[in-house]
């Protein structure tokens, strides 16, 4: 038997919208029914680009073609909102879709091989990052 799963997490301050997932599997169509309603709540009403995302995505093993799809069109809503986006694996397929997602994310996403690392990245002050 396969192991599926998906853990999301939503913490918000004042200045600061926090969202961890951590992805067991492989990704469906299914699982974005699930996702897509809960990042639109989330995210609804918020203009500026203050929304950072952390992606344990060392267990993920693939997506179906269709939640391919479901992911670029969550990506393209939100795109506007996100400033960076952490996706933290374990593999060199991982990191190329990293970097085309950065293709079509208004904030910066980045590939770790390493949690910490990438915690560190995503809790830098944004006007560090933007002196980079």
């Amino acid at each position: 038997m396969k192991r599926h799963g998906l853990h999301i997490g939503i913490e918000r301050t004042k200045t600061r919208f926090y969202i961890s997932m951590v992805i067991v599997g492989k990704l469906d169509h299914h699982d974005y029914e699930v996702i897509t309603p809960m990042f639109d709540d989330a995210l609804k009403g918020l203009d500026e680009r203050i929304v950072d995302v952390f992606i344990d995505a060392s267990e993920l093993e693939g997506f179906s073609a269709r939640a391919l799809w479901d992911d670029f069109k969550l990506g393209i809503a939100h795109s506007h909102q996100f400033r960076r986006i952490a996706f933290y694996g374990r593999h060199d397929w991982q990191d190329y879709a990293a970097r085309v997602a950065n293709w079509f994310t208004g904030g910066e996403v980045k590939y770790f091989a390493d949690a910490d690392t990438a915690r560190a990245w995503l809790n830098e002050s944004e006007n560090e990052s933007d002196s980079e």
